[in-house]
């Protein structure tokens, strides 16, 4: 859905919407589609790609805030779709920063050597939940689905271990009414609409994501331009180019997408990363900084070698 297509249905036009976002289009599902139908999409693509059979799963980890149903996991219907029979299966709710905390979930298992090889998916139907005669919101958000599969290795315990490196997440309640769904089982008995304080969003997105990167950062012993690529939230442009002017980073260096796929919360970095990959821009050896901030707060980062 352009910019162009989305005027006829509310108070905007492309201009209005590139300006405040940088975003010209966004993919919106078929009435058909469901959120298990994108994520198990997205995950038998990265299951090709990594040369992973499906049975050799043995945890997914769904990030969602649009699950299928309120119950059972979005994560056990893609689990029954891919034919992974054995291990665990449930979705991680943080919102924007979903994959980032399912990411962080899916690591600490298998360090632990519970489960050998994770699928994580970041899947969404933000169409959904969207009071679609809100120009302040409608504008701003996409559907989409992305995954990765992560597989338990012995490293070296040097610079140039591969995986995922190091992660970081944290939430503050207190800003809870700043970005929520007015909605829900347990209050309004109904699904609700995405509500949002778009300017505090925005104060609150530069600081808290530019210090969970710098927390990340020291912890590994990683200079900001050491980085190969930035794979951030795919929220605001005003945000990324926030965050990059604070950190010192060479716009070239952060992947945006958001322009064709708009903000597709727990599925955007994945979408990113895909792109990203897609375009070469991601080799074996590369260091990639993820990192997103979404309603709860909730915000993170992980530092991941290719």
């Amino acid at each position: 859905m352009t910019n162009d297509e989305l005027s006829t249905l509310v108070d905007t036009s492309d201009e209005w919407i590139r300006e405040r976002s940088g975003i010209v289009q966004r993919h919106i599902a078929d009435d058909s589609e469901l959120t298990s139908d994108l994520g198990a999409a997205a995950a038998k693509q990265a299951l090709i790609r990594a040369g992973i059979d499906p049975v050799e799963i043995d945890l997914v980890i769904c990030a969602t805030a649009t699950p299928d149903r309120t119950f059972p996991a979005t994560a056990v219907k893609i689990q029954a779709m891919l034919g992974v029979t054995k291990g665990a299966a449930f979705d991680v709710q943080a919102v924007c920063s979903g994959f980032i905390y399912a990411l962080t979930v899916a690591d600490a298992f298998l360090k632990t050597g519970q489960f050998k090889r994770a699928l994580v998916i970041g899947a969404e139907t933000f169409s959904r939940i969207l009071d679609w005669t809100d120009r302040g919101t409608c504008v701003l958000f996409g559907d989409g689905a992305g995954a990765v599969v992560l597989e338990a290795q012995s490293q070296h315990g040097t610079r140039d271990d591969r995986g995922i490196l190091a992660t970081r997440i944290r939430s503050d309640g207190r800003f809870e009414d700043m970005l929520y769904v007015d909605g829900g089982p347990g209050s309004t008995k109904t699904v609700g609409h995405l509500r949002m304080n778009g300017r505090e969003v925005f104060r609150h997105a530069v600081q808290k994501i530019s210090g969970v990167i710098e927390e990340t950062l020291v912890e590994t012993g990683y200079a900001a331009d050491e980085i190969s690529l930035y794979i951030p939230h795919q929220a605001n442009k005003r945000i990324l180019d926030g965050i990059a002017k604070k950190l010192g980073v060479a716009p070239e260096k952060i992947v945006m997408t958001l322009d064709k796929h708009g903000n597709t919360s727990a599925a955007s970095i994945p979408l990113a990363l895909n792109q990203a990959f897609e375009d070469h821009r991601v080799k074996e050896g590369s260091l990639i900084l993820m990192e997103a901030m979404g309603g709860g707060f909730t915000w993170g980062a992980v530092l991941a070698r290719w």
